[in-house]
């Protein structure tokens, strides 16, 4: 119970930081990036701010300790490709809640107060823009970071159905075959180009990717 009593507040602030992120998530979710509904984007967003108030807590005052997780963070990278400078974001902010929270409470909820309001802006913006002026605001839109859906089909000879498809992304020729890529951010829409053509003879190899 002393030990409960004692540390509060880093209990208070790990319960803000797993709510906070879990908020930021279907926020993010609600403005159209899919890429953060993965299992893996959602675990990393909620874990990171986490796992860095308990490094800060850690090191703070022990100037070793320090130089060591600055040589150990310095090599460490992030290996999958960035969707786009909104997902990049995204982690460097969690990165930053944890360390607000180590800090202080009061910055934490000063910190997640700003991003929302920021936000909030930003789309009242859009929506004055949208609806008063008739211009829109974002021409990239929040939706950038969508993920797509890929149909790669290898087939022995030309296929004009596939040629005249607007979801046409590559086609390249070889002495394997003919290979055409489509790309869409509609599963459904691929999925039922390949149930089309799948029994082709000319069809000799595909891979559906959601």
């Amino acid at each position: 119970m002393d030990f409960l009593v004692n540390h509060l507040e880093k209990f208070v602030a790990v319960a803000l930081l797993i709510g906070s992120t879990i908020g930021f998530r279907f926020l993010l979710e609600f403005l159209g990036q899919r890429w953060i509904t993965t299992i893996a984007h959602t675990a990393t967003l909620t874990l990171l701010p986490v796992i860095t108030f308990v490094i800060t807590k850690v090191i703070s005052g022990n100037i070793a300790l320090s130089l060591g997780m600055v040589g150990a963070l310095s090599i460490v990278r992030f290996r999958n490709p960035v969707r786009s400078p909104l997902e990049l974001s995204v982690y460097f902010g969690a990165i930053t809640m944890g360390i607000t929270a180590s800090v202080s409470i009061t910055w934490l909820v000063f910190f997640v107060g700003s991003i929302l309001l920021a936000v909030l802006a930003l789309l009242l913006v859009s929506v004055v823009s949208k609806y008063i002026f008739k211009k829109p605001f974002f021409h990239a839109s929040f939706a950038e970071g969508n993920s797509l859906s890929t149909l790669d089909l290898l087939v022995s000879e030309r296929i004009v159905f596939l040629d005249d498809s607007r979801l046409l992304k590559s086609k390249v020729s070889s002495d394997n075959g003919i290979n055409y890529l489509l790309v869409s951010n509609n599963f459904s829409e691929l999925k039922a180009i390949l149930a089309e053509i799948e029994k082709d003879s000319r069809v000799s190899n595909f891979q559906l990717n959601a």
